[in-house]
């Protein structure tokens, strides 16, 4: 988060010395299809377990919440923005909040997996809370995510399972992360 917070004060150092325009866009959790199946990410690593029926692996107890935006609405909101005349930074994210425990067992619903959840030693650094306030998006950008939670989810779970049925298994992270096939279509 400091590199972040560094990166943005640079831009608006740069805008002022050089008198250029900037968009800084504060861009929370995203997923849709084209994700790689060993980028470590929540959203990746639950629906790749499950539609395995692996164990569903959670960091803690799975009462940290996160917000999770489909990937069509963040490219509206990084459109929005650099279309607009506004020049803060503004957080592009849908403010549903899902506790981690509440969302794999969504992602175990949608898929009609076996799976079971098994709770691992709680990482450092795993923030507790990951949610957007984008009121000032709304109000400046005229923008909000309109993909629902669910629909992303079923389009990204149809993504995942042509990429299993073309590669067969894959393990998504830890010591034993096996990547897609040569010739699989997640770039």
């Amino acid at each position: 988060d400091e590199g972040k917070r560094v990166a943005e004060t640079m831009m608006y150092s740069y805008k002022h010395q050089n008198d250029v325009e900037v968009r800084v866009a504060r861009i929370f959790n995203t997923f849709g299809p084209r994700m790689h199946p060993n980028d470590g990410r929540v959203v990746s690593n639950f629906i790749i377990q499950t539609l395995q029926d692996k164990p569903i692996t959670i960091y803690g107890d799975g009462s940290q919440t996160r917000s999770f935006q489909y990937v069509s609405d963040l490219v509206e909101g990084l459109y929005a923005l650099m279309e607009g005349k506004y020049d803060g930074p503004v957080n592009l994210g849908n403010p549903d909040e899902y506790s981690v425990k509440n969302f794999a067992s969504y992602i175990k619903d949608l898929t009609k997996s076996k799976s079971e959840i098994e709770f691992l030693d709680h990482t450092q650094d795993d923030p507790s809370q990951r949610k957007p306030d984008i009121r000032l998006a709304k109000e400046k950008i005229n923008w909000q995510p309109v993909v629902s939670v669910e629909e992303g989810l079923k389009s990204t779970i149809a993504y995942f399972q042509s990429v299993l049925n073309e590669s067969g298994e894959i393990i998504p992270t830890g010591p034993g992360a096996s990547k897609p096939k040569e010739g699989t279509s997640t770039s």
